[in-house]
C-alpha cells in the first residue's frame, strides 16, 4: 500500500511547480471558505470589476486613457444602478408585500382544494392526512410571512452593511480596474519562483472567468426582460417578481429552472385555475428555458461551458455547500479552474498509451 502511494505521489508532484500550484489553491480556497463572509465585500467588487472590465478595455481601444475609462464606466454604472434601485426595486417590494398578503387566501384555496382529495381519491388520502398537511402549510406560511412583513430593531445591522457596500463596493471596484496590472504584479510578488505553470493556470482560468461573469450577466438580463414581456402579455399577476426570480435562476443551471417552476405554477393556478391558459403558461416558460439552455448560453459561453452536464451540477452542489451563495455563482469557473488544473498538471513516468485499434496513426 505504501509503494502505491508513494509511486503515486513521485508521479504527480515531483515536479516543484505542481507542488507550488497545489500550494497556491489550498491557500485560496482556505481563506475564501474561513473568511468569506468578512471578504464578502472584496468579492462583490472583484464580480462588478471583471463585468466592468470589458466596457473598460473597450474604451482604451478606442483612444481613451484607462483612468478616464475607469471613472466614466464605473459613474455610468452607477447611475443605472440607481435608476434600477428607484424605478424596479419599488415595484418589487410591492409585489412581494401583495404576495405576502394574499398568502391566507392562497392557502384557504389550497385547503379547499385539499379537502376535495379524501372524497375523490378516498383508497390514497385520508382526512387525517389531508388534515396533518394542512397545518404544516398554513405553519410554513405563516412563518414566511412574519419574517417578511416584520422589521425589529436586530435588524438594523443590516442596514450598516448596505451602507458599507454602498461606500466601499465602488471604491474597490475603481482602484481594482484602474491599477488592475499594478495589484497583480503585487500579488504575482508573493508567488515563489518557477511558477509558471500557476501563472499559465491563472490566464487561462482569469480569461474564462471574465466571460462567464460577463455572459452570465447579458444572460440574465434577457431571460429576464422576455420573461416579463411574456408573463405580462399573458396577464400573469407578480409579472416583474416571477421574472426576476426567472432571470435569476440561471445562475444555477438546471436546478434554478426546476425550483421556480413552482412558483409559476402556483400563481397561474390560483389566478386562472385548471384551465388552458395554464397549459399554455407552462409552454411559454419550457419554451424560454429551451431557447436559454439551447441558443442563448451556447452564444455566450461557448468558450467556458464546455463541461458535461454532470459535472455541472457536482459543482453546483459541492462549492454551494463549501462557500454558500459564492460556492453556488462561481460553480462553473471553479469546475472549469479544476479542469485546466487537471489538464496542465505535470506527470512523469506516465504509461504510453497505444493507439486504439483500427485507428490511423497521424
Amino acid at each position: 500500500m505504501l509503494d502505491i502511494i508513494r509511486d503515486w505521489y513521485a508521479r504527480n508532484f515531483s515536479d516543484p511547480q505542481a507542488v507550488i500550484l497545489a500550494l497556491l489553491l489550498c491557500v485560496v480556497f482556505g481563506l475564501v471558505w474561513l473568511f468569506g463572509d468578512i471578504l464578502a465585500p472584496v468579492l462583490v467588487a472583484l464580480v462588478l470589476a471583471y463585468l466592468l472590465e470589458g466596457v473598460v478595455k473597450t474604451m482604451q481601444v478606442w483612444g481613451v486613457p484607462r483612468t478616464l475609462a475607469c471613472v466614466f464606466v464605473l459613474l455610468a454604472f452607477l447611475v443605472v444602478s440607481l435608476l434600477a434601485l428607484v424605478v424596479v426595486v419599488p415595484l418589487l417590494f410591492q409585489q412581494v408585500e401583495q404576495l405576502v398578503r394574499a398568502a391566507p387566501d392562497l392557502v384557504g384555496r389550497v385547503q379547499t382544494e385539499l379537502l376535495r382529495l379524501p372524497e375523490l381519491y378516498p383508497e390514497v388520502f385520508t382526512v387525517a392526512q389531508v388534515n396533518d398537511l394542512i397545518g404544516n402549510v398554513r405553519a410554513e406560511i405563516t412563518s414566511v410571512t412574519q419574517d417578511v412583513l416584520s422589521f425589529s430593531i436586530a435588524r438594523l445591522g443590516s442596514i450598516v452593511i448596505i451602507a458599507v457596500y454602498v461606500v466601499l463596493v465602488p471604491l474597490m471596484v475603481f482602484f481594482t480596474l484602474k491599477d488592475k496590472d499594478t495589484l497583480l504584479k503585487f500579488a504575482g510578488g508573493f508567488v515563489p519562483k518557477r511558477s509558471e505553470l500557476s501563472f499559465r493556470v491563472w490566464r487561462e482560468v482569469d480569461q474564462k472567468i471574465a466571460n462567464y461573469i460577463r455572459g452570465k450577466f447579458v444572460e440574465i438580463i434577457i431571460v429576464w426582460v422576455v420573461t416579463y414581456i411574456s408573463f405580462v402579455l399573458m396577464g400573469l399577476d407578480y409579472s416583474l417578481l416571477l421574472s426576476l426570480a426567472v432571470g435569476l435562476s440561471v445562475i444555477i443551471p438546471y436546478i434554478g429552472a426546476v425550483v421556480v417552476t413552482v412558483p409559476i405554477l402556483l400563481v397561474g393556478f390560483f389566478q386562472w385555475g385548471l384551465v388552458a391558459k395554464l397549459g399554455y403558461l407552462l409552454i411559454v416558460y419550457q419554451i424560454i428555458q429551451i431557447l436559454d439552455g439551447n441558443v442563448l448560453v451556447p452564444l455566450l459561453f461557448s468558450e467556458v461551458v464546455n463541461l458535461h452536464p454532470l459535472a455541472i451540477i457536482v459543482a453546483v452542489l459541492f462549492f454551494g455547500g463549501l462557500f454558500g451563495f459564492w460556492g453556488v455563482f462561481f460553480a462553473i469557473p471553479l469546475a472549469t479552474l479544476i479542469q485546466a488544473v487537471l489538464n496542465s498538471w505535470p506527470r512523469v513516468n506516465e504509461p504510453h498509451t497505444a493507439p486504439a485499434v483500427g485507428g490511423a496513426a497521424r
